[in-house]
């Protein structure tokens, strides 16, 4: 078996592949691949590249034997059992660094979107209704930022609003003295009373899935828009729309929901609810996915498995 072998099971751009053979590894490109059929050759392959539809767990980490390394074509590992991985000594690579700009330019959209009524003026316009006073919006200026996770995405969406004056604070469980030019560190005490605007960047792990829920918003001090372009997982989607209801949130834009895709997402009881109102803007999980990250995660992936590849030579 020639060990320099890469399974790649969904799809990605060509330059990864370049520069992988580059290195001297084989692509073995299957983007239509279905899981069963993988499973079937994994064994034969020293590298996995994936995007989001390919769930890596203990059985699929048991199989491939040989695997010594995962490449994750993008920013989230929630579809890949880490630890169990690493227990067995496979290396992970993932690149936020590729999209973390698209994800912070997405989120700047679905603000400037809901502070100003924009879909709505527009849906309201195309029917032949011209409401000047009920789409009255509101100014980014002189308003407070609450970020929670402050990686590449928080950091990206932070840089982004240094032009708008307003002030930046963030929220990290799992670090510190991250305060920079661009956000000041704070507690989530902090955060539930000052943020006017909350917007969430963190990973899907067992202490962040629902972590919005309806008592986590009953806290916030004031009425407040909300973004998530992180895991729909990490917000409960009836909490938001109670909150709406109730005037704590002003607006909600929400590129990723609990359950995604059709038809399992119009089958959930809130959907239609969801559906429904004109103070949320929906986009299908692509804050990360523009035409240029797409290009950028798989130079940056390259490039680490580069540097991987350096560093088991030497």
């Amino acid at each position: 078996m020639n060990t320099k072998n890469i399974l790649i099971v969904d799809d990605i751009h060509p330059i990864f592949i370049e520069q992988a053979e580059a290195l001297g590894y084989h692509c073995n490109y299957q983007p239509a691949i279905k899981p069963e059929q993988a499973l079937e050759i994994i064994g034969d392959y020293e590298g996995l590249v994936i995007r989001s539809k390919f769930l890596v767990d203990r059985k699929v980490i048991d199989i491939s034997k040989n695997l010594r390394f995962i490449c994750r074509a993008g920013a989230g590992m929630d579809n890949i059992n880490e630890d169990y991985a690493r227990e067995k000594g496979i290396m992970l690579i993932n690149a936020p660094e590729g999209n973390m700009d698209a994800v912070g330019e997405h989120a700047i959209g679905l603000l400037l979107g809901l502070m100003n009524n924009i879909n709505r003026s527009d849906a309201e316009i195309r029917e032949g209704v011209w409401k000047r006073e009920a789409n009255r919006g509101y100014e980014l200026k002189g308003k407070t930022v609450g970020i929670i996770g402050y990686g590449f995405m928080g950091k990206s969406f932070a840089k982004k609003l240094s032009g708008f004056e307003v002030s930046v604070i963030a929220y990290d469980k799992y670090k510190t003295g991250f305060s920079d030019q661009y956000a000041r560190e704070v507690s989530m005490e902090e955060i539930v009373k000052q943020a006017d605007l909350v917007s969430f960047h963190v990973p899907l792990t067992a202490e962040t899935k629902g972590l919005v829920n309806d008592e986590y918003l009953f806290h916030f001090k004031k009425p407040i828009f909300l973004l998530n372009t992180s895991r729909g997982k990490v917000v409960q989607t009836k909490a938001v729309l109670n909150a709406i209801k109730q005037g704590k949130i002003l607006g909600a834009g929400l590129d990723v929901l609990e359950v995604e895709k059709f038809p399992a997402l119009a089958e959930q009881d809130w959907f239609n609810e969801l559906r429904q109102c004109n103070k949320v803007i929906l986009t299908p999980h692509v804050a990360g996915w523009t035409f240029d990250s797409y290009r950028r995660i798989s130079e940056v992936m390259a490039d680490k498995l580069s540097k991987l590849t350096r560093r088991v030579i030497n």
